[in-house]
């Protein structure tokens, strides 16, 4: 997948380009639905499937401090989208210059000019351009004057036993709720975050008799303060672990913390990047009378986090 990160670097038009325009966090079923849908349509008219983003979030330059915390950092969302077999990713710096440009100029100017679009793939409820004036009749009308196909993608539900509409709003509540093996219904995946190993207050192993790698969370989405079981990526590998979110009430240090401890792993990671997908989750997190009384506890998670991780 090519992935364009400066929209005056695209110098001629796409081959019959196919593109659909979103923030796609998450890259959840929905997402993935629709870009299997637009690359049908791209090989029908041995075209180009072309996905357009925006970096940061338009939410976070528009409301600044009242956004969303985000599921998929961009690294990911790049990875998630190419994996979903995409021909190009255009992420366009989103500031508040490009928030101004009319909607009749973003289609005439950009999206037909200069990316040369034969059809986008868009949802019912799709707004676009200078204070969201585009809507989905506007884009019809001027795809009529242009020469290009409007798609209208259905929702995507999960099942008839679940019928709410797929969405990243969605997942974010269940994840904030800890309810990570239901996100994964949505997500088609498991929740990830990830980060650099940094050293932490080196008492997992010394005190407790269990090492952790620790992590620092910047604008992603939190899991419920908890324990987690988790699959942790690393070095290539998936390795079972156990994770912890919170603030370690039984040390009364109350600084946040995300700590991994990697099951039957013995290897120094500090400042390697690791990825912690979250299985399940196990319990609350509690103050515990004493570290003997906490590291009892730990051993009886190991135990229900390897039952779970069996499965």
């Amino acid at each position: 997948m090519i992935i364009i990160e400066d929209i005056n670097k695209i110098t001629k038009p796409y081959k019959n380009a196919v593109i659909t325009i979103g923030n796609f966090d998450g890259v959840h079923l929905g997402h993935q639905a629709l870009f299997h849908n637009l690359i049908e349509k791209a090989i029908a008219l041995n075209g180009t499937s072309i996905a357009m983003t925006f970096e940061p979030h338009p939410i976070r330059v528009l409301k600044k401090n009242n956004h969303p915390p985000l599921i998929t950092l961009y690294e990911q969302k790049a990875e998630l989208i190419e994996k979903a077999g995409l021909d190009v990713l255009i992420c366009i710096p989103f500031t508040q210059e490009f928030a101004a440009i009319p909607a009749k100029e973003f289609v005439e100017d950009i999206l037909v000019k200069r990316i040369g679009i034969k059809a986008i793939a868009v949802g019912e409820d799709y707004t676009f351009g200078k204070n969201r004036e585009g809507n989905l009749a506007l884009l019809k009308t001027l795809g009529n004057q242009c020469g290009f196909e409007v798609i209208l993608i259905d929702e995507l539900h999960i099942s008839n036993t679940y019928p709410e509409r797929i969405s990243s709003t969605k997942i974010r509540e269940l994840v904030i709720a800890g309810k990570v093996a239901e996100s994964k219904k949505l997500l088609g995946r498991y929740y990830q975050i990830r980060g650099k190993v940094e050293v932490g207050r080196d008492r997992g192993g010394k005190l407790l008799g269990f090492p952790t790698a620790n992590i620092n969370l910047y604008d992603e989405l939190r899991p419920k303060i908890g324990v987690y079981a988790v699959i942790v990526e690393c070095k290539g590998e998936n390795f079972k672990g156990v994770a912890n979110i919170g603030y370690s009430p039984t040390f009364d240090d109350y600084i946040f913390t995300v700590e991994a401890h990697i099951l039957d792993f013995k290897e120094n990671i500090y400042g390697q990047k690791i990825r912690v997908n979250f299985i399940d989750r196990l319990r609350d997190e509690k103050k515990f009378s004493n570290i003997s009384e906490l590291s009892e506890q730990i051993k009886k998670d190991i135990i229900k986090a390897r039952k779970i991780l069996s499965k």
